[in-house]
């Protein structure tokens, strides 16, 4: 019961009212129904705990508790809130628990949690959809101008760029890359018109002229025979030197107008290849049909032609070469059309058909830096060693590398007939790595037989360049070989070209550890003050000399004063062209260090070079060796 006591007064207290009140079911409904909240009257039992005796709490969920405080509890399967309020009544308190499930409680936040969830995921959808919306919007157009830039560096031109009408930065920046094109393509268009074209003429020249000779003869196979008719004007040199270079130039834009004309057909492709140097591309052409056009432009020329009331008689010599039958590629059909054309100069008539026998020489001249390229490539150069042995004790100490051209067709060709050509275009400098790197590969036999060091041949065309001393060294890192093992031989009017470059790549190669020897000594131009200042540690007398000291008392005394300087000025002494044992004798006297010839060995193949160990090794007596031992 709840119990609520009122004083009476009257105005004096007269007494009390006391009203009571049932605490029991339908005061906890009236409770929860004005709260919200579960209402339970706990009442404590004999035991000390308290017992639920009035709940508006599901009959499945009882409530035992020994002390009642603010915690969560699990009745029937939901979690719940307690809150206790203490109603005091003597020394045992009951006490009523205002309870409320916890997920009730919770449920409008979590539905505030999935409201705020789905904003959140529609925002990131939307932002997401913007995002790709306008990265396509950006993206896009760098694309297109990505594939316009690869067109651009393609050397396309011709394809404006899109999107450069667009107001913002990027149609901006396509516009500025527009103009670029435009600019570019200009410049490209005048650049290969000046790469293409004659300045002086307006004619194609010989870029152009072989180029649309190479593609004639590639498009059109053998079926369709080609001609090249050149011709040269006579004594144009002469016109020069009399009237002037301003009146040659108008003379040759003369002759190009004249030659343009009735001449030649349509289709025929007229070029100035150079000087007073003129061609004709005649499409599927044969030489009657080139002498025929040969005599037409002849014809033309014959008018004389009058410039400043200067009155000048022209005349050409004309060259004819045909493909397929005189040549098998572009480069080869020009080179014997110029062949013929020189040959007609020579032979003063009007015009020469190309054949193999009008200038053989020049033919295999023309075709021999090529065959040397594919030489190198097909590996038909051979190394060759000649010995060299120690004069004093007869000792195989050294070797001498040479290279032959084992040709297919032309068999062995000699150095005389490939090297020159190979110094004056630098292809030499091929030459020289290949012989220094085959060196290398032989280097551990050559060891095992005593060969102290092999020696090998530098150009001029060597000595100019920088990165020898590099390249050197990347061959003996390659093999596992020391410098010492070479000894670097050069000419001393290769090294008087240019002689502080020359000196500066000598000085490396010294310090590098390679013996370096000057050859051909005696027939150069150096100076002693410059030779003593070279690094150098031997000298190799030219053959010219040894050869003739066993009958020219002169050249006698030239070897043994250049014996003797060498030796005073520390260096080792070589002589070349030993060709008997009288020879070897006198420079064995002489101090001579070492020596080379046919006396000894012939160069020989570096295959053999064990086979001579051998037989030298058997020879007692190297003086009385006979040639036929090499």
């Amino acid at each position: 019961m709840q119990l609520v006591s009122v004083p009476l007064k009257a105005p004096q207290r007269i007494g009390w009212l006391v009203l009571g009140f049932p605490i029991d079911q339908a005061l906890a409904a009236d409770m929860k129904a004005l709260s919200g909240l579960d209402v339970a009257l706990l009442v404590p039992q004999d035991n000390g705990s308290l017992r639920s005796t009035v709940s508006t709490l599901p009959a499945a969920a009882t409530l035992t508790l020994t002390a009642a405080r603010d915690e969560q509890v699990t009745l029937g399967g939901e979690l719940m809130q307690l809150h206790p309020v203490s109603l005091p009544a003597g020394e045992r308190a009951a006490q009523v628990l205002l309870l409320q499930s916890v997920d009730k409680a919770l449920a409008p936040l979590r539905r505030l949690q999935w409201m705020l969830a789905l904003i959140t995921a529609a925002g990131v959808v939307v932002f997401g959809l913007g995002s790709v919306i306008t990265a396509r919007r950006v993206t896009t157009p760098l694309r297109a101008l990505v594939r316009a830039a690869d067109r651009l560096g393609q050397g396309d031109y011709s394809q404006p760029w899109v999107h450069a009408q667009r107001p913002d930065e990027i149609g901006q920046l396509a516009s500025a890359f527009d103009q670029m094109r435009i600019s570019i393509a200009g410049h490209q268009a005048e650049i290969h018109d000046l790469a293409f074209r004659d300045r002086l003429t307006g004619l194609p020249n010989r870029p152009a002229f072989r180029n649309a000779l190479k593609t004639l003869i590639d498009r059109g196979g053998p079926a369709a025979p080609v001609a090249v008719l050149m011709f040269g004007l006579d004594r144009f040199k002469h016109v020069n030197d009399v009237l002037g270079y301003a009146f040659g130039d108008r003379l040759l834009q003369a002759v190009a107008g004249r030659v343009s004309g009735d001449a030649v057909r349509g289709k025929d492709l007229i070029a100035r290849l150079g000087g007073d140097e003129f061609a004709v591309l005649l499409p599927d052409s044969d030489p009657a049909r080139a002498e025929d056009v040969a005599r037409r432009v002849a014809a033309a020329l014959e008018q004389p032609l009058v410039l400043d009331d200067q009155t000048v008689d022209l005349s050409a010599a004309f060259g004819i070469a045909c493909w397929p039958q005189h040549a098998g590629d572009a480069d080869a059909l020009l080179s014997r059309a110029e062949v013929a054309m020189y040959a007609a100069k020579r032979k003063t008539v009007p015009c020469v058909v190309y054949d193999p026998g009008i200038d053989s020489g020049s033919a295999q001249t023309l075709s021999l830096l090529s065959e040397l390229r594919r030489a190198l490539e097909r590996n038909e150069l051979r190394l060759f060693l000649q010995p060299k042995i120690a004069l004093k004790t007869g000792a195989f100490i050294g070797a001498e590398a040479l290279v032959r051209w084992q040709h297919p067709v032309r068999g062995m060709v000699p150095p005389l007939h490939f090297i020159p050509f190979a110094e004056q275009t630098g292809f030499v400098r091929l030459l020289t790595l290949w012989m220094f790197e085959e060196c290398a590969k032989q280097w551990p036999m050559l060891h095992r037989l005593g060969v102290q060091r092999v020696s090998v041949n530098l150009s001029t065309r060597d000595l100019l360049d920088l990165e020898l001393p590099q390249r050197l060294q990347a061959i003996l890192q390659r093999h596992g070989v020391p410098a010492s093992a070479f000894c670097l031989e050069i000419t001393e009017s290769a090294i008087m070209d240019e002689p502080q470059r020359a000196l500066d790549i000598l000085r490396t190669l010294s310090n590098s550890g390679y013996k370096l020897s000057i050859d051909d000594f005696g027939t150069g131009y150096s100076s002693l003050a410059y030779l003593k200042a070279l690094p150098v540690d031997e000298l190799k007398i030219d053959k010219s000399f040894v050869m003739a000291m066993e009958h020219d008392d002169d050249d006698a005394k030239i070897v043994r004063s250049t014996i003797d300087l060498a030796h005073n000025l520390g260096l080792s002494v070589v002589a070349e062209g030993i060709e008997n044992a009288t020879l070897w004798g006198l420079l064995r006297a002489l101090g001579c260090d070492e020596g080379q010839g046919y006396h000894m060995c012939r160069p020989l193949p570096a295959a053999e070079m064990v086979g001579f160990a051998e037989r030298w090794r058997e020879a007692s007596v190297p003086e009385s060796l006979l040639v036929e031992l090499s």
